[in-house]
């Protein structure tokens, strides 16, 4: 890459604050975090900076804001700190100067498939107000229109005593807007049966194919101990009775064992307990199995709308709840703007103003039944924003992560926008980023490193963007760099073919996408990139997508077992010592039985925060004392997962512990730029941006010829970014098809090919605006992307 030239553009920053307007950080070691210590001015824009993994997040997030969130609860009452959740107080000596911390993060949203964006905005609320007081024929109150609220009928007595007993009697009705067919989810589903069970086997003999259900465990116990069957008969032989009882029986109260249990039919068993969940928070195993045994299909009752026929069937001018959740919120904004209703003048103008954010952040293509389980992590970050920009609270500290992920280069001044304002209005606002646009307005900025991991964790400069700009850390050395245009550009070797795709907002799009070359695909977010290829270009065989899904696993799972990594290890230790492979790993036999193999210990006090301690007995190693006495290559296995990758690279590379299974896995971890990672390091502390890498350097074990990534430079430092060009470079010299859905300008400029879609978002893109090299794109100038990376690449 160049360093671009030119004058700074960052507009003058206003009179830092004094030392009694400061947020002093004095001795913090949260993570990574080496005794750092630092004041950050108050109502001001402070921009932290440094490459993945050197420590921002945990000084913003999990150091500032979270102790402002533990000391918010401490002023409440005994009694009610039970009900919440324990907060453990941060890693650090002193931290004074601290106001109330509104953390928008980037955590995906919606648990619940009946979370929407409308719901997650209270959107919805004003709207279902809005149609129970003027929708015609008039049904109820707001909850008539609310697909999250049954329909209730059903009446009681309530005794009251008063010197002498008198019973009352009294009725009540509730009627909600619930589909009673979809129970709200807009979706039916239909089980295939022969993925639940083999009906050839007994339950004995392992039937039963549902996750969790394996012989031994109480799910097992549970049918085979009922006494409703034959569990030494094979199901196809069961009587009419049995086998209703073992698929639909109503749920019966019951001893198992000697234990209170409550028995249920398979099927409404398995619906409710992994149906009812969204299916971006299942285990990836349970995912996996709720793709192969479940099919989804629109509620043929309410048309996916969600709601009942009453709901749907009131109306203001001629439009129901269900039309207007299914407009585009800049077109329902445009509708609520038209009504013209004195009686509720001050709820049209709440909701008007709402939905107006949503158009000035960038998400006004977004419609209010959209799940919220479906958006991006930058979507779902600026979704959480929405409710504070019309607040009137001031003094405030806004705490960001990344904002403009998933931002095409046209919306980030948008969102640089809104922060100037949060700052304006008295608040102060501390951002996590790594766009050199947003860097650039920034009053004040702490960039963190030197490297990551245990090489970061220290504070390399503090001060203005000029003095970053002229410093002589990594980012201040790689905050004007700039991709040049390929002088060449490579020649496809065939062509995916892709004819009338209308996913969601493509308008019957044709386009034929270059194979055996780097393709990237772009436009403005909500111009229908990821509809384009994620609908069209079919997964399966020879096909590797690394999408933004975030990684699930718990405190116990690190890179080694995320990436396979720890089986061929195991099978080392275990050959070169004779004994068994189990023994090596933390959650199996070779678990300390103190601490089962947690390398911690957990004690909880009630309502105050909890307490980890390491481990006596292993000292934090989580392995038994015996294990640790079995060596390959001098090390143990404790020592070993505590290696670096590029350690564990060399040591699995050659003499006695060569291991060529796990020497071409820590290769790729290092190609990702990972290389600083611990094996043994849990997955609970990793950023967003080595998240995403680990996972790409999962899939590049895989036999496909087309890779599609998406936003791989998610969560990526400036200097980190031309470590991924190379990365994509060897995967097309390989042999490889790559594309790449991607707004970063290095990536384009990199591209053999580009497919830009737009021109707008919503209904207003869908289309192909531009195929072609990006020499011709820059050339033309045609869009908003070929604007962008014009001035980019300085032409």
């Amino acid at each position: 890459m160049s360093r671009a030239t030119g004058t700074d553009t960052q507009p003058p920053a206003p009179h830092l604050a004094d030392s009694h307007d400061l947020i002093r950080v004095h001795g913090a070691r949260e993570n990574n975090l080496k005794d750092v210590s630092i004041e950050i001015p108050k109502r001001r824009l402070t921009v932290f900076t440094g490459v993945s993994g050197s420590g921002k997040s945990s000084l913003v997030f999990d150091t500032i804001a979270a102790e402002s969130q533990r000391l918010i609860n401490e002023t409440y009452s005994a009694f009610v700190q039970g009900f919440m959740p324990t907060l453990a107080r941060p890693e650090v000596d002193v931290l004074d100067g601290l106001t109330t911390v509104i953390a928008v993060d980037q955590q995906r949203m919606g648990g619940d498939p009946r979370s929407t964006v409308g719901t997650a905005t209270d959107a919805n609320a004003m709207l279902r107000i809005l149609f129970s007081r003027l929708g015609k024929p008039h049904i109820g109150s707001p909850g008539a229109y609310a697909f999250n609220v049954p329909s209730v009928r059903a009446s009681g007595a309530i005794t009251v005593e008063r010197g002498t007993t008198k019973a009352v009697k009294a009725t009540y009705s509730r009627t909600g807007g619930m589909c009673p067919r979809c129970e709200g989810r807009g979706t039916v589903s239909d089980l295939d049966l022969t993925q639940l069970y083999d009906d050839s086997k007994s339950l004995n003999e392992g039937a039963l194919s549902v996750p969790g259900y394996k012989p031994g465990g109480w799910n097992f116990r549970l049918y085979s101990g009922s006494g409703f069957f034959d569990v030494d008969k094979p199901i196809c032989k069961y009587t009419k009775r049995e086998l209703h009882d073992f698929l639909h029986r109503e749920p019966t109260r019951m001893k198992i064992e000697g234990i209170n249990m409550t028995y249920e039919g398979l099927i409404p068993r398995v619906r409710k307990s992994m149906l009812a969940k969204d299916r971006e928070a299942m285990q990836p195993h349970i995912r996996e199995f709720v793709d192969r045994a479940v099919t989804f299909t629109t509620c043929p009752e309410c048309d996916g709308t969600r709601l009942s026929e009453a709901a749907r069937s009131s109306k203001i001018q001629g439009i129901s709840i269900a039309d207007a959740c299914r407009l585009q919120v800049s077109d329902l904004a445009e509708w609520i703007r038209g009504l013209d209703e004195p009686s509720v003048a001050p709820l049209l103008t709440a909701l008007g103003e709402t939905l107006d954010s949503f158009v000035e952040i960038g998400l006004g293509y977004l419609s209010l039944d959209r799940p919220s389980g479906t958006l991006s992590g930058g979507e779902a970050q600026r979704v959480k924003m929405i409710r504070h920009l019309g607040s009137s609270l001031t003094d405030i500290t806004y705490v960001f992560d990344e904002p403009t992920i998933g931002l095409h280069p046209h919306d980030v001044q948008r969102m640089n926008d809104l922060l100037l304002r949060l700052r304006d209005k008295g608040n102060t606002v501390l951002v996590v980023e790594h766009k050199p646009e947003t860097i650039a307005i920034a009053d004040h900025v702490v960039d963190l490193g030197p490297g990551a991991g245990t090489a970061g964790g220290a504070v390399c400069f503090e001060g203005t963007v000029a003095g970053l700009r002229a410093g002589d850390t990594v980012t201040g050395r790689h905050l004007d760099d700039r991709a040049s245009l390929k002088e060449s550009v490579r020649k496809p070797t065939g062509t995916l073919e892709v004819r009338g795709a209308t996913a969601h907002n493509l308008r019957d799009v044709d386009v034929d996408i270059p194979l055996g070359v780097l393709c990237v695909v772009t436009g403005v977010a909500g111009s229908g990139k990821s509809s384009l290829i994620h609908g069209s270009i079919p997964a399966g065989a020879g096909v590797v997508s690394v999408d933004q899904a975030p990684i699930r696993g718990s405190r116990r799972s690190n890179p080694a077992t995320y990436t396979g990594l720890l089986d061929p290890i195991r099978k080392a230790f275990a050959k070169a010592n004779g004994v068994k492979p189990a023994l090596f790993s933390a959650n199996s036999e070779g678990a300390c039985p103190t601490c089962n193999g947690a390398g911690v210990i957990y004690t909880d006090l009630a309502m105050m925060a909890g307490v980890a301690t390491t481990c006596e007995e292993c000292e934090g190693k989580r392995f038994d004392a015996s294990v640790l006495e079995y060596h390959l290559g001098g090390r143990d296995i404790s020592e070993v997962l505590a290696m670096p990758v590029t350690e564990a690279e060399e040591f699995f590379g050659a003499g006695e512990a060569r291991t060529p299974a796990a020497h071409r896995i820590l290769e790729r971890l290092a190609d990702v730029g990972l290389g600083y990672l611990t094996l043994g390091q849990p997955l609970t502390t990793l950023s967003g941006g080595e998240r995403q890498r680990l996972k790409l350097a999962t899939h590049m074990a895989d036999k496909g010829g087309v890779y599609v990534l998406d936003e791989p430079t998610a969560g990526l430092h400036l200097a980190d970014v031309e470590q991924l060009l190379g990365l994509l470079d060897r995967l097309v010299d390989a042999g490889k098809s790559v594309i790449v859905v991607e707004h970063h300008q290095a990536v384009m400029a990199h591209a053999d090919w580009i497919v830009d879609l737009g021109p707008g978002a919503g209904h207003d893109g869908g289309r192909i605006v531009f195929e072609g090299t990006p020499a011709d794109l820059v050339a033309a100038r045609s869009t908003l992307t070929g604007e962008h990376l014009a001035a980019y690449v300085g032409s």
